[in-house]
């Protein structure tokens, strides 16, 4: 069993706004709270790469993602990313999206049976409903066979059913793969059901 560990130093400024906290995340889910604007995004897109850090780092273990010198790819990062909208390609196949970034074919169909995808593996994402599309964000965010999920909100748009059932699945999930886990959620009993740590974000700081 890995015991990976994430830990982040983020100091990055747009505008008026200034992202400014330290954090440390071990394998299971580390929640992150706070009002609209808090910086919750910004702090998921900045551990991913997607966004670029005026100083501070980032790494897994002792392996350096990002520092003042230095800023490792996204797609070299270890890292899944589930959006809140999905983000799926809607010219590809379910299960071409699924393969995208994958780093063999058998992680691909390891996840597409593993999420129940393959029924619909020749479905575009125009024809998915909400729960089927974020169980192919999720699928595809695992074939990369990541040791980091960012998950920014992934079930906000479902109802109450869904929601319930993608959050046990989830659990099970980061268990059985000993993911470190960073959820974006405004639901706190979504959060409380995954277990876990929670850190609560404020003007771009953690109190």
């Amino acid at each position: 069993m890995r015991g990976d560990v994430l830990q982040a130093k983020l100091l990055a400024q747009f505008g008026t706004f200034t992202l400014d906290l330290s954090l440390e995340a071990g394998v299971g889910v580390t929640t992150l709270f706070g009002p609209s604007g808090s910086g919750k995004t910004s702090t998921l897109r900045a551990i991913s790469g997607l966004m670029t850090l005026d100083a501070g780092f980032v790494r897994l273990n002792q392996t350096v993602w990002s520092d003042e010198r230095y800023s490792l790819p996204p797609e070299r990062r270890e890292v899944g990313y589930v959006f809140q909208s999905s983000a799926l390609f809607p010219h590809l196949t379910v299960e071409q999206n699924v393969a995208f970034g994958a780093r063999t074919p058998h992680d691909v169909s390891r996840w597409m049976e593993r999420l129940r995808l393959q029924g619909a593996a020749q479905r575009k994402p125009s024809t998915l409903s909400g729960g089927e599309a974020q169980r192919v964000a999720l699928a595809r965010a695992l074939a990369r066979a990541p040791r980091v999920l960012l998950l920014d909100e992934p079930f906000s748009s479902l109802d109450s059913g869904l929601r319930d059932e993608l959050v046990r699945e989830l659990r099970e999930l980061v268990e059985a793969e000993q993911l470190v886990t960073l959820l974006v959620t405004h639901a706190r009993e979504e959060a409380e059901r995954l277990g876990g740590r929670f850190l609560h974000l404020v003007d771009g700081r953690i109190p």
